[in-house]
């Protein structure tokens, strides 16, 4: 079908009705930004996106179906204009969007991210009138068309490592007036030409700091990223940069997580039976249930990405009933099963992966189970360090 003549209009409409319902729950307390989302329009930034499907496949595998506007008008400006993640790609692989089929599985990997997200993530970052930025992860562009809304295109350089998604958000941002500083780079080096930033904000994360960031953003300027890793713990920060490439800042609240950083994705480290299978016989009963950090609570998440600090290499996998940490960068491995309602633990190798994480969850109990706010992380000499004033000791840090 063709689009509509009518198109602008109901999307002018839409968009007015997302702003006032984003300024309702209060991610739009800023007059300016209220400004730059009724002035955006991020359907153009969308020309077409996967949504789940409300069934799943025989082996309960999301269906993705794909939304254009020839292939459902209705659908695809409502949910442009929806506060939803809207996926784009998938394994880095860049769908036909001229004939675009439902997908089964994979790994998302290029998104438009929900507004109040975006929004979030640029009011935690403090901006300023007049400050310079540098987004890590340009996407679709419709972040960084908000960002050049509000503080002009001049003080914004948005940097991609996907060139085709960088050339299609180039297109959409042109198209729309927004002249930004744009550039195919992998954020893990940030973007020395236009360096030095008063603000750096990434739509990615990392599994640690990148040392190029810190070098280039002034003295007193923030960086605000997230930090993940292979256990798919998140937590972000915001980081103020000092004289001499240090930082540190409070971790912040919430259960935001994005899309690693293509060079920090997790390897692959092949069949769990060939790491358990030279583990010692005799197990050692667990003093806690892996529920701990894989149950689908805010609180779970924060000791995931605890627990993932203490073991900054593992990765976890469920085979049946057993779960396996392994450990490629070691060789380490440990499996954990169930057994007369509590678990059975095996694990080998010069990390003892289950043993450290007990001991930050004995930490955190001892501690009265303190939230994210109450975390700094410290940055220096290459390394960076998560405290907190009650769990000392821990091993939480990596190079």
């Amino acid at each position: 079908m063709t689009r509509p003549a009518s198109l602008e209009n109901d999307a002018a409409r839409l968009r007015e009705a997302m702003a006032k319902g984003l300024a309702e729950v209060g991610s739009l307390a800023d007059p300016a930004w209220r400004g730059a989302v009724e002035t955006v329009p991020r359907h153009r930034f969308v020309p077409g996106f996967y949504l789940p499907a409300e069934e799943r496949d025989g082996q309960g595998l999301t269906v993705w179906d794909p939304v254009t506007a020839e292939l459902d008008y209705d659908r695809w400006l409502s949910a442009a204009y929806s506060d939803t993640t809207l996926i784009t790609q998938f394994d880095g692989n860049e769908p036909d969007w001229r004939k675009p089929a439902k997908r089964v599985g994979g790994a998302p990997t290029s998104s438009s991210t929900l507004p109040s997200l975006v929004l979030r993530m640029w009011s935690d970052a403090d901006l300023r009138d007049g400050n310079s930025v540098l987004e890590i992860g340009t996407g679709t562009g419709y972040s960084t068309a908000l960002a050049c809304e509000r503080l002009g295109s001049a003080d914004v350089t948005s940097i991609e490592v996907d060139p085709h998604r960088l050339q299609m958000a180039a297109s959409a941002l042109y198209a729309c007036g927004y002249t930004p500083t744009l550039a195919v780079a992998d954020g893990l080096y940030g973007y020395w030409p236009e360096a030095r930033f008063d603000r750096i904000v990434a739509a990615c994360s990392f599994r640690a700091v990148p040392p190029a960031l810190l070098a280039q953003t002034h003295p007193g300027g923030k960086i605000l990223l997230t930090l993940s890793g292979w256990l798919y713990g998140y937590a972000r920060v915001l980081l103020t940069v000092a004289e001499g490439g240090t930082a540190e800042g409070e971790l912040l609240g919430g259960t935001v997580s994005f899309m690693s950083a293509r060079t920090h994705a997790a390897p692959a480290f092949g069949n769990p039976a060939h790491w358990v299978a030279d583990l010692p016989e005799k197990p050692w009963t667990a003093r806690h249930s892996p529920e701990r950090i894989t149950a689908p609570t805010e609180e779970a998440f924060h000791l995931r990405f605890l627990a993932q600090s203490a073991v900054p290499d593992a990765q976890m996998t469920t085979v049946g009933e057993v779960v396996h940490l392994v450990d490629v960068v070691t060789g380490s491995a440990a499996a954990l099963t169930a057994h007369d309602g509590g678990w059975w633990v095996r694990e080998g190798g010069p990390v003892k992966l289950w043993e450290r994480i007990e001991g930050v969850l004995d930490a955190y109990d001892g501690a009265d189970h303190p939230g994210p706010e109450t975390f700094t992380l410290h940055v220096y000499d290459g390394k960076q360090q998560l405290r907190h004033p009650q769990m000392p000791g821990l091993p939480l840090s990596r190079p």
